[in-house]
């Protein structure tokens, strides 16, 4: 099968020849068609299979010829979860679409937004962005979405996990109901197909590889290790088998700087990569990784989406990630293409949960290795896969409620004379006893006919009351009670906001 078979004009396949490319990967050969059919698509592939080529060719094919757009209006909005990943794509929209009269434009945070905004006047046909940046983008007026015929989200599967859904959907709201809806990405949890699928419309799902698969050509490996001996073992292994260029993830971003810093002090050039560095210090970073002037480059899930590293040897996994499929992603990043790499995870004996998680997503144990002068003092215990828990867990089946019950209810029986109250609902909501101290209060109100005798408190009742005046009192004492209850609830309700 070739490009030219897919559908594609001469201008793109042009293109695509000059970056080397003639035959189509699995992963383009089924979406570039439906895409092209004007269809929904979720596709999951593998790190590495060019799904990037895969919506891109077919979106520059649908935009070419079509109606101009106004002053900023955009006609295709790429999302994606981070800067580095939302460069790489607006770079392969311009080496794509280098033949066609398209205009395209890359926007995220990090950066000033003035030369951002200033392209966006003259209307773009496709937008790359991060979310935060784009919904920046919107309150100042400087985008619009009247336009707009398709969207993508790359990396679908962390743009709608927690951290992205609460943009995600305020983004979806403010585009048009009619549009074609991309989503592509290295896999799909059970949890998040179930939430794409609210927003796209009969789609053509396509899977080149089951979520729980990691490459074949990459070698995986761990070594037993206390935790406080990993920075020294990371180091020894660099320089015994001379690794010039690694990929090393760590759980937390104060992990990564302490960690790079270590092997620099070592003599080791590393550079660290997360959310709290600059866009101009992680685009230096990753620069100096490519070309070799650093030879390790440590970095966080979040920051590693899309980074694009041809030929990568190496991936360490300093610390094992606590989501399992975060394991097959971050393996992902070597053996690409056709290539062969290496990964190695160092495992302390706390690690055990996630390591059991991870082999039973993959479908097998990882060969374990101990190194001479590391054992460790707190042995890992031994794996055992259990076979039928293999592959990604299963959702919970939703609990079935009990007859005659309704959602928000305690109890399933129903007062029939009350309508849909609950039954005992007037014993639930009973003002509290006369005398008993409401909560949160720190001191009671004086009531206004109350007297101090004989060392009594000021709220008891005046010795020689007699039942004819008890009523008023007790009314009195009632709505005192009432307003003292309003003003603690005020009370707590400003320490909670100042908290």
């Amino acid at each position: 099968m070739s490009f030219a078979s897919l559908g594609l004009s001469a201008p793109i396949l042009n293109a695509v020849a000059e970056q080397g490319y003639s035959t189509p990967s699995p992963i383009q050969a089924q979406a570039i068609p439906a895409v092209l059919q004007g269809r929904d698509v979720m596709a999951a592939a593998q790190t590495g299979t060019g799904k990037t080529a895969g919506f891109t060719l077919p979106l520059l094919e649908r935009l070419n010829g079509g109606i101009r757009p106004r002053g900023n209006h955009i006609r295709a909005l790429v999302l994606t979860p981070t800067r580095e990943l939302a460069a790489q794509v607006a770079e392969s929209v311009s080496l794509y679409g280098k033949h066609l009269d398209l205009r395209s434009s890359v926007v995220f945070g990090g950066v000033s937004i003035n030369p951002q905004m200033q392209t966006l006047r003259k209307g773009v046909d496709i937008l790359v962005a991060t979310p935060g940046r784009l919904l920046d983008l919107y309150q100042q007026n400087a985008v619009k979405f009247g336009q707009l015929e398709v969207l993508v989200l790359d990396e679908a599967d962390r743009m709608l996990d927690m951290g992205f859904i609460h943009d995600i959907k305020k983004i979806l709201a403010l585009l048009p109901a009619k549009r074609q809806n991309l989503m592509f990405s290295a896999t799909f949890s059970d949890d998040i197909r179930r939430l794409a699928k609210g927003l796209v419309h009969d789609p053509a799902e396509i899977s080149v590889a089951p979520a729980n698969s990691t490459a074949e050509r990459v070698s995986q490996k761990l070594h037993p290790v206390d935790k406080s001996k990993k920075s020294a073992l990371l180091t020894s292994l660099i320089k015994e088998y001379k690794w010039q260029q690694v990929l090393v993830f760590t759980r937390t971003k104060h992990g990564a700087n302490r960690l790079a810093k270590h092997l620099d002090g070592k003599g080791i050039g590393a550079a660290a990569i997360h959310g709290n560095k600059s866009q101009g210090a992680r685009t230096k970073a990753l620069a100096d990784f490519k070309s070799g002037k650093v030879k390790v480059l440590v970095a966080t899930d979040i920051a590693a989406r899309g980074l694009d590293i041809d030929q990568l040897p190496q991936v360490v996994n300093f610390d094992l990630p606590n989501v399992a499929e975060d394991y097959v992603h971050r393996i992902g990043r070597t053996g690409r293409a056709g290539a062969s790499g290496q990964a190695v995870s160092l495992v302390s004996a706390e690690e055990f949960k996630q390591l059991k998680d991870i082999e039973q997503l993959i479908g097998k144990t990882i060969e374990r290795e101990i190194v001479n002068g590391f054992e460790p003092q707190e042995a890992l215990p031994e794996s055992r896969l259990n076979p039928n828990k293999i592959g990604p867990k299963k959702p919970k089946k939703p609990k079935k409620p009990k007859e005659g019950h309704q959602d928000g209810q305690r109890s399933g029986n129903l007062d029939k004379g009350n309508g849909n109250k609950p039954a005992n609902a007037e014993n639930r909501h009973r003002r509290p006893a006369q005398g008993a101290k409401t909560e949160g209060s720190s001191a009671r109100r004086k009531p206004t006919n109350a007297k101090p005798q004989g060392g009594r408190s000021q709220e008891s009742k005046p010795q020689g009351a007699g039942k004819g005046n008890s009523g008023s009192g007790q009314q009195r004492n009632n709505q005192g009670r009432a307003s003292q209850q309003r003003d603690s609830q005020a009370r707590g309700s400003r320490q909670r906001n100042e908290r």
